[in-house]
């Protein structure tokens, strides 16, 4: 059942945790669908998101980073159902079946080992340690090991424990100690999990910590491993440094809080970043807005401008029409005035047609503008290819000049040492003719770019005075 009720659609933040108790019953009631199959999980209060299928750990990140969103677009309502939902999550998909998706198979809190819930103390990052790795000394006295890092990683995986790193252990006056530590990774869970099968198998082999110390004065084939816990890390000799070096000691609690806070601190900067995303978002849709709106008031303006211009001209020539009717019904009755009335006309007549005229030259002059316009771009495009092409030539006639130093060289030390040759004398010659041509090709090269641009400005100057003449 998708979220829908409209009740108590008004909560305030003070309100939030009796809100969410009243969500958390709906959601132990079945009132609303989270759990759609072993693999996947929904979010009943975002049914209009385009994502809907989360992972069980993918969904109880969402729900934590939106309920504990600082955000002022989120409501005190939606806040308290989300935190609802991270505590049905937590308390009754947790540790059932719902659970799966989120750890490997087989690990729950039942797998930890005896009396380390609150006391024994691993290194942290899980770090397995293995012994009695087969070693041979080189000729210089110094040991390495039969087996190398890499050869023993890929072992570890072929038996699925899952290494992020193998770090052999040296020292300076021995090589190396046929003792190699083994780095886990950091996640509480998957980490663990790979840790504890590492060292449950060791133990299954009877090559486990306690067999290593029972048998070290005669130890069986093979090699002894096991997870490095407080007493190792004490130790005073090479492994415990190295193990303070790389880590330190935790409790299982204590990782667990530690990554339960990393979670936490990483779904709020997240949630926080999302936030921001959408302020600016809405801010650039804000500012796209106005712009929109500005060009469209400036089309409006220029429209309106146009319609202006044309309907005075309009205006001015029905109005010499009526002047020209008026003069026309008013003839004088001697020949002085009907001559003066017929020259007022004429006046009247070829300022009309001069008006006539003055909108197809208008129009001739936008169509000289715009062929102009294509000109001026065609001569653009021309002068970038002689430039590039002056450029290309200009590379060639550096080359060149190079290649006429180094066999004038040769000529002078051919003739230093009192000898000739021809071959190098008529190459010198050929190339130096070359570099002539090409000096003469390049000297063109410039004045052609020199012409098109002097074109091109008198075509600019054209452009802005046809311009300038019409509003």
């Amino acid at each position: 059942m998708d979220y829908t009720s409209e009740e108590d659609s008004n909560v305030s933040e003070t309100e939030i945790d009796e809100y969410k108790e009243k969500s958390y019953e709906k959601l132990k009631s079945g009132e609303h669908r989270v759990k759609v199959s072993d693999q996947s999980f929904t979010c009943p209060y975002c049914p209009m998101k385009r994502k809907r299928d989360y992972l069980y750990k993918d969904l109880l990140q969402h729900a934590s980073g939106l309920g504990k969103s600082s955000s002022e677009k989120r409501s005190a309502k939606e806040k308290a159902n989300h935190l609802a939902l991270v505590k049905y999550l937590e308390n009754d998909l947790g540790g059932g079946s719902g659970g799966g998706p989120s750890k490997p198979e087989g690990v729950d809190e039942q797998y930890l080992p005896v009396n380390c819930y609150h006391d024994e103390k691993f290194v942290w990052p899980w770090t397995g340690i293995v012994v009695n790795i087969p070693t041979r000394q080189e000729k210089n006295g110094q040991f390495v090991g039969k087996i190398s890092k890499s050869e023993l990683k890929n072992e570890l995986i072929r038996r699925g424990f899952n290494p992020v790193q193998v770090e052999e252990v040296w020292n300076h006056s021995r090589g190396h100690l046929g003792i190699a530590l083994v780095k886990f990774n950091k996640d509480y869970l998957l980490g663990y999990h790979d840790a504890m099968s590492f060292e449950r198998a060791y133990e299954a082999d009877r090559h486990a910590k306690k067999d290593w110390y029972a048998e070290i004065t005669d130890p069986k084939p093979g090699l002894y491993a096991w997870i490095a816990r407080e007493d190792d890390y004490n130790l005073d000799n090479r492994v415990g440094r190295r193990l303070q070096e790389i880590g330190n000691l935790k409790t299982v609690s204590e990782i667990k809080e530690d990554e339960h806070r990393i979670q936490d601190r990483l779904i709020s900067n997240v949630t926080s970043i999302i936030d921001k995303k959408n302020e600016q978002l809405k801010e650039m849709e804000l500012k796209y807005s106005a712009s929109t709106i500005s060009l469209n008031n400036l089309m409006e303006e220029k429209d309106k401008l146009h319609r202006a211009y044309n309907e005075d001209l309009e205006f001015q020539k029905n109005e010499l029409e009526l002047r020209g009717k008026q003069l026309e019904k008013c003839e004088a009755e001697n020949e002085f005035e009907r001559k003066k009335l017929s020259e007022e006309i004429e006046k009247y007549k070829k300022k009309e047609s001069s008006l006539q005229l003055a909108a197809l030259e208008q129009q001739k002059a936008d169509e000289n503008v715009l062929k102009l316009l294509k000109d001026h771009q065609r001569e653009k495009g021309d002068l970038n290819k002689i430039i590039i092409g002056f450029e290309k030539k200009l590379e060639a006639k550096q080359a060149l000049e190079l290649e006429v130093e180094q066999l004038k060289g040769k000529v002078n030390v051919t003739k230093h040492m009192g000898g000739t040759n021809d071959n190098i004398e008529d190459r010198l010659a050929e190339k130096q003719q070359e570099l002539e041509d090409l000096e003469d090709y390049c000297q063109a090269l410039i004045t052609k770019e020199r012409s098109s641009t002097d074109e091109q400005q008198e075509a600019r100057k054209v452009l802005i005075n046809v311009s300038s003449l019409y509003p």
